[in-house]
């Protein structure tokens, strides 16, 4: 699988993990904290911010229908129709220009989730760098197939999809045109829980399509993500707003700046743990050797005396022979007079 370099970010396994904030509709119809939600998440070290392309006319239809109206009792959402919903968490396209344009300015790579055609072509004239494809919209292969025909790194989230329709849609990207793809393990419940997310699949997921995969984490808190961060995923994107208590669509699963202050620090913190397959002392362990166990004379021995369990003992540091002597050296006739405080060693007793 490729590294993926964009300007002066480096996306892969060697690097540590790209967190994307999702401002999503958290700001709240209000381009000011739109603004500061940017701010906020280069403040947090996120080193990217992720926004969506859309209009509720372009993600429904506008009709009383039954099927357009969320009645699921457990829905953040539920009592709104599809349209009314939205109305309210869509970013306005005029602002777009404005956060990227400040995003970039405080050195994050920003970009969106396009939703239909028109979106990447709107996209595309405010040449974004990269594009990201939501969960619910990985089976549209002809978005797919629009999206990887700009030539730019996408990113996909997985959701619900089968093995056989993300086959599909890895194959329908790449016969478009797109190098680089990245797809993340995400579960398409707001919000998840830990026991439903199944980040087990990380690995095996990058294994079957030989991609980058990372993680859109809709649980609460930082775990799930350090996690998933140990299994190898490159990427993280977390909701980030500034105040839960501030409400918005998407607030009741988003991370605070504190929080994803911490969600940057320990997620660089496992990928930095995570290593190579290894035994025996690190360089740095070397120096700690000597706290080990080792045999030393206890009392003053004469020459010709035995060796006893009074007069040697197993004890820290680890400057003399290896504990697993011991039984052998036991009555065994010193060769020379012995101080106590003296290492053994072995061409001394054997």
């Amino acid at each position: 699988m490729n590294e993926i370099i964009l300007s002066n970010l480096r996306i892969g396994p060697t690097n540590k993990p790209l967190i994307i904030a999702e401002m999503s509709g958290n700001h709240n119809q209000s381009l000011e904290r739109a603004l500061e939600i940017v701010e906020a998440a280069a403040s947090s070290g996120a080193k990217a911010l992720k926004i969506q392309t859309y209009t509720a006319d372009t993600m429904t239809l506008n009709v009383e229908n039954s099927d357009f109206l969320i009645s699921d009792d457990e829905s953040l959402w539920k009592g709104n129709s599809l349209f009314q919903l939205y109305q309210q968490a869509y970013t306005p396209w005029e602002w777009h220009k404005q956060i990227f344009d400040r995003a970039r300015e405080l050195g994050m790579i920003a970009f969106s989730t396009p939703f239909d055609d028109t979106a990447v072509d709107f996209l595309e004239e405010l040449d974004v760098p990269l594009y990201k494809i939501a969960s619910f919209e990985n089976t549209d292969l002809p978005l797919i197939k629009k999206v990887a025909s700009t030539g730019k790194p996408m990113i996909v989230s997985t959701g619900m999809a089968t093995v056989s329709e993300l086959d599909e849609l890895v194959r329908t990207a790449r016969e478009a045109g797109c190098k680089d793809l990245i797809l993340l393990k995400c579960t398409s419940t707001y919000p998840a829980t830990p026991e439903n997310t199944n980040i087990s699949t990380i690995p095996h997921m990058r294994e079957l399509f030989d991609v980058q995969v990372g993680l859109s984490d809709h649980t609460m808190g930082t775990g799930v993500s350090v996690a998933a961060v140990a299994l190898g995923a490159t990427v993280i994107e977390k909701h980030f707003t500034l105040s839960r208590e501030d409400g918005g669509v998407d607030a009741a699963f988003s991370l605070e700046p504190a929080e994803m202050k911490v969600l940057v620090e320990e997620t660089e913190r496992a990928w930095q743990a995570f290593g190579k397959v290894t035994y025996g002392p690190t360089e740095k362990e070397k120096a700690s050797l000597k706290f080990r166990r080792s045999i030393y004379v206890s009392k003053d021995i004469k020459e010709g005396e035995k060796f006893t369990t009074d007069n040697i003992k197993i004890v820290r540091p680890g400057y003399g022979l290896e504990p697993k002597y011991y039984e052998k050296i036991i009555n065994k006739l010193a060769r020379k007079d012995f101080k106590a405080g003296t290492p053994m060693t072995l061409d001394e007793v054997l």
